[in-house]
Order: structure tokens, then C-alpha cells, then sequence
């Protein structure tokens, strides 16, 4: 069994500088969106991705992959979306195992509705404390971390289109 690669002062001062700030910065956007919208970060990213999306709709597979999750925690997150009436799910006719997730008009509206709040948040919680040239450190730190994990993610949301410009 190989010796384990034991982290050294500055690396574990990161470490611990890095969990610190993920749980403070998620506690803020989470409170927030609890208090304002009623709901929790998770359901509000789905939103935000199938409002994104071409006729606001996605396959179920592919909002798993964009929003990171597991397609039994998104098929649950989906289902209570439903039942406030900000998602709807039909089947595809090609695939009859296949369905996709539609934001509806009472969802972009949440939507639209909340989104000042929790970019207020956002910004207080990240981008206040940040120069711009920590910014660019941030998105390439993260993004290299997320490439990094070998995971199945969406980086459209963070990659920069051919003009340079970041996806939106």
C-alpha cells in the first residue's frame, strides 16, 4: 500500500480555506433563496437551466449532467416543481423511456421574480470581496478543478464561446 500524499501547511491552509468558503458562500445563497423564493438552490438552478434552454425545455438526462446531479435526486427535485406548477415533464416520442423537463410560464416568472434577490446575494456573498483579476483566477480555478474531477459536467456554462465571450 502506497504512503498517502499527505498535505503540507499551505496546501491544508487552502484546503481549509476553500471548505470554509464554499460552506459560508452555499449557506448565504441557500438562506436566501429559502427566505425569498421558498425553495432551495437546487430547484432554482434547474429553473435557471431550462429557462436557458431552447423552448425552455431539457431531456431529463441532459438537466442531470448541467446541474451535476443524480437522475433520481433530479427526477424528485423535477417531481416537487411540478406540483407548484414551475415545471411540467412530457414524454418523447422517439424514446418512450425519454422525457424532458419544460419550465412553464408560472416557473419563468418564479424565476424572473427571484433572480434580483439571489444575484444580490451573489455578489455580496463572492464578487464584492473580489478584484477583477481574482475573478478571472476564480472562474480558471474552478473550471480546472471541475475538468480536473473527471466527472460528466456541462462546462458550455463557463466555457468561452469563439468570440471569447463566456456561454450564457
Amino acid at each position: 500500500m502506497a504512503e498517502p500524499r499527505w498535505l503540507d501547511d499551505q496546501e491544508q491552509r487552502a484546503w481549509r480555506a476553500f471548505i470554509a468558503a464554499q460552506r459560508v458562500v452555499n449557506g448565504r445563497i441557500e438562506q436566501q433563496l429559502q427566505r425569498d423564493a421558498g425553495m432551495p438552490h437546487t430547484y432554482f438552478e434547474i429553473l435557471v437551466r431550462l429557462a436557458d434552454a431552447d423552448d425552455g425545455r431539457l431531456r431529463m438526462s441532459e438537466l442531470a449532467v448541467s446541474t451535476l446531479g443524480s437522475r433520481s435526486r433530479l427526477s424528485h427535485a423535477v417531481n416537487r416543481l411540478e406540483k407548484v406548477g414551475w415545471v411540467r415533464r412530457e414524454g418523447i416520442e422517439s424514446d418512450r423511456r425519454g422525457q424532458v423537463a419544460i419550465i412553464t410560464e408560472e416557473g419563468r416568472q418564479k424565476l424572473k421574480d427571484t433572480a434580483p434577490g439571489h444575484v444580490e446575494t451573489v455578489r455580496q456573498a463572492v464578487f464584492d470581496a473580489l478584484s477583477p483579476e481574482q475573478v478571472d483566477q476564480l472562474l480558471d480555478i474552478c473550471a480546472t478543478l471541475t475538468r480536473h474531477s473527471g466527472g460528466t459536467y456541462d462546462s458550455a456554462i463557463w466555457e468561452p464561446k469563439a468570440s471569447g465571450t463566456p456561454a450564457q
